[in-house]
């Protein structure tokens, strides 16, 4: 009885000695970047779960990212937000500078909430935020900055979300390419002869674009099966390269493969694995960076954004390009011209080859990166190794995306022209994101703001 009497009297005082912490010491706690970064990541999880194809994947990460950034900018001076300068896109409500802010816990609630918004499995987000939020309850954020904070992450991501659904992707849904089977002109592919992904997307509005042909591509080599054509010189590369992969090129080919949807097919059945789709790929290279430099908070937050933002512009640009050219794939001029049972390395994609996307938002992302934090920063890519892809080191970020970029046609799925064009057409899409999305204040001048 007396030790209960005890244990009953020691109750209030516990809990009378869990005091808040000051400002300075409850945003030090939230503002590591740790939590951002394993969120980022899920989303992911929840992006290759719900199978999405890699443009609308990288749709939903800019939106998430965006959210992110405009909910944690106005606690870092140095930062700015990016309206206005971002088409059609006003900045959100400014928060009261009379009150007291947790603004990493508003931007995690404005990224979880698009995230959740934009995806299907709303399931998946509901265990994963409420052990999520509860890690910033214990960190001693007072309960009225709390709930202020999380309702100013909740404002900016309706602003968000309300300035995604004006970007034309609701009225694309549905669209079915019709193919022409003209001479030179892709047609599906072996095995799923799936529908041409996404023939409307040059439609969705950008962010950095003056227009979707702002940066156009030359044309593509012309159709021509004579021996010592340039086109035919194209494909006996893609099909002899193929014929005589090294174990190298094979794990190269492999390691970018990123193909959300990949099909497998045994006697009668046939069954698919989930991956991972390019945007994320190289979405989670940032995070290996920014980890590596111990970025803070708003650095990984920028370099996540930026890069997005620039994914998302050269899948926009790209496939306004695959569907004027509407080129044919390597696998199926081969098939019908002199080897039928040849195939690639690789499941070719179900779009047109030329450019290849892949090449162009590796190299747009790349380039943002490069812009950011430097020409020669070495990382080592563990990205895919969960997915049984390996690991690969690179000397920079234009190092990694020209690996990318070839290991397109060591997968059998490019012609060369097509990754060196993509490729090219991703580093203008790049410097235009830098140009015309300025985080820092400290860029205006450099920018030309």
């Amino acid at each position: 009885m007396k030790l209960r009497l005890f244990t009953l009297m020691l109750i209030p005082f516990v809990f009378s000695c869990k005091k808040d912490l000051s400002q300075e010491e409850y945003n030090a706690k939230a503002a590591d970047p740790k939590l951002f970064h394993e969120t980022a990541t899920y989303l992911t999880d929840v992006i290759i779960h719900d199978i999405f194809k890699p443009p609308v994947a990288s749709r939903i990460y800019s939106y998430a990212f965006l959210a992110a950034y405009e909910a944690l900018a106005p606690g870092y001076p140095d930062y700015q937000s990016l309206g206005g300068q971002l088409v059609k896109f006003n900045s959100p409500l400014k928060p009261d500078s009379t009150l007291e802010y947790c603004f990493a816990l508003s931007s995690i609630k404005a990224f979880t909430t698009v995230g959740r918004t934009l995806t299907f499995s709303g399931n998946m987000w509901d265990d994963y935020e409420k052990g999520l939020f509860a890690k910033y309850q214990d960190m001693g954020i007072p309960d009225e900055v709390y709930q202020r904070s999380v309702a100013y992450g909740d404002s900016v991501a309706k602003h968000v979300l309300a300035y995604s659904a004006k970007d034309h992707y609701k009225e694309i849904r549905g669209y079915r390419y019709t193919v022409t089977n003209a001479p030179g002109t892709w047609v599906p592919t072996p095995p799923a002869y799936a529908d041409a992904c996404e023939p409307m997307w040059n439609t969705v509005r950008t962010f950095a674009l003056d227009s979707v042909t702002q940066f156009r591509c030359p044309p593509p080599a012309k159709y021509d099966l004579t021996k010592d054509s340039p086109f035919m010189k194209l494909a006996m590369e893609v099909y002899n390269t193929g014929n005589t992969l090294t174990d190298d090129q094979k794990a190269t080919a492999y390691f970018w493969d990123d193909n959300a949807f990949v099909t497998n097919v045994v006697g009668h059945a046939m069954f698919a694995n989930k991956k991972m789709t390019p945007a994320g790929h190289w979405l989670a290279i940032i995070k290996t960076v920014t980890t590596d430099k111990k970025y803070n908070l708003m650095q990984a937050t920028e370099a996540y954004t930026l890069g997005a933002l620039a994914i998302f512009d050269a899948f926009v640009s790209c496939w306004d390009e695959k569907y004027r050219s509407v080129r044919i794939r390597p696998e199926t001029v081969i098939n019908n011209n002199w080897a039928p049972e040849w195939r690639p390395f690789l499941e070719t994609p179900a779009f047109p080859e030329y450019v290849s996307g892949h090449s162009t938002i590796s190299a747009a992302c790349g380039t943002v990166l490069t812009n950011l934090m430097g020409d020669n920063v070495a990382f080592t890519d563990t990205t895919e190794k969960k997915y049984g892809h390996g690991v690969k080191s690179f000397k920079s970020f234009k190092d990694a995306y020209w690996d990318a970029s070839i290991s397109r046609v060591y997968g059998g799925i490019h012609y060369r022209d097509g990754v060196e064009q993509g490729t090219y057409l991703g580093e203008k899409i790049g410097e235009n994101i830098w140009k015309r999305a300025v985080t820092r204040k400290e860029r205006n001048v450099v920018a030309g703001k």
